[in-house]
């Protein structure tokens, strides 16, 4: 694991410092990494949908319902994800 120097504004410091206390995490490393995988995640999230919009904007109109639109869509989001 490689080592880095950051800094943190006050306010962040102090948040993650409490975090550390309450020992929801044992240290400021443990939850730095922790946020950079949440923040991740959410990106490979972004990216799975603004892909699929991208994909139905070049596929045109549809004849489905909403409610079968929203049952394909959760259907395939919990395959995926």
């Amino acid at each position: 694991m490689s080592r880095q120097s950051i800094s943190f504004t006050q306010p962040n410091d102090e948040w993650l410092k409490s975090q550390v206390e309450t020992k929801e995490y044992s240290s400021k490393s443990e939850l730095v990494n922790d946020l950079i995988r949440q923040a991740r995640k959410q990106q490979r999230q972004i990216d799975w949908i603004s892909s699929k919009i991208e994909l139905a904007e070049k596929s045109g109109f549809t004849n489905q319902t909403q409610a079968q639109i929203l049952a394909e869509s959760k259907s395939l989001l919990n395959d995926e994800l």
